[in-house]
């Protein structure tokens, strides 16, 4: 049974009289454990597509079965527990409060989970110890560079031991350099078991992943398979 079950999927979005099909019948499916690169040219529907297996958005129609649960037709409140519990969002922008320490940011998905504040502040420190942060626990996000930013948001991400690690361009923002050491911490990620879910633009960070699934018009590209 797969993880990630995306059955006739569509996404329609009424724009004045305009209809858009952000996803046009899409049909897709990710195992547990693969690690997967979404591509596709700018309006293919890949962020819409994150949306929705990251459970930020539902779909017009069709089912999505995630884990085995039919999250498709959930109220906001379930899917907010569903995001909470099963999914790792690591963002372009990393997304950290800025006067919060890395320490803090990282506990932060803890405090929603009702976890006490020193259990929350210990499995922080140890999630950003396996990114190589351990040093830099006290550190606020002006006060790392942009590669360990995103190793902050990266081990937030870990919190939770979520089921899938979604990354949407999380090599967007960086040099070379660091979008290459970010890409050796998704390696180890995915080689500790971790099922990896990334959207990027470039070829050469794509090429990290297992599978490629290249989406055209809000589908699956059939024309083309890795």
């Amino acid at each position: 049974m797969s993880l990630i079950a995306l059955h006739d999927i569509y996404k329609i979005y009424q724009m004045g009289t305009t209809v858009v099909k952000a996803l046009n019948g899409l049909n897709c499916e990710i195992e547990k454990g693969e690690y997967v690169a979404l591509m596709g040219p700018s309006g293919s529907g890949k962020s819409t597509l994150m949306n929705v297996i990251g459970c930020l958005d539902t779909p017009t129609s069709g089912t999505y079965m995630l884990n085995n649960t039919d999250v498709s037709k959930m109220t906001d409140d379930e899917l907010a527990e569903v995001r909470n519990k099963e999914i790792g969002f690591v963002f372009q922008s990393f997304n950290l409060l800025p006067r919060t320490t890395a320490l803090e940011n990282v506990a932060l998905p803890l405090i929603y989970a009702g976890v006490s504040k020193t259990e929350r502040l210990e499995r922080a420190r140890e999630v950003l110890t396996r990114v190589g942060l351990g040093d830099r626990v006290d550190h606020k996000p002006n006060e790392l560079s942009g590669g360990q930013r995103q190793r902050v948001a990266i081990a937030r991400a870990l919190i939770n031991n979520p089921s899938i690690v979604l990354a949407d361009e999380p090599t967007g923002n960086l040099d070379h350099e660091s979008s290459l050491e970010i890409m050796q911490i998704f390696k180890k990620i995915h080689s500790e078991g971790n099922t990896v879910v990334m959207v990027t633009h470039e070829e050469d960070i794509a090429k990290y992943a297992k599978r490629i699934i290249r989406m055209v018009y809000g589908k699956v590209d059939k024309s083309e398979f890795n």
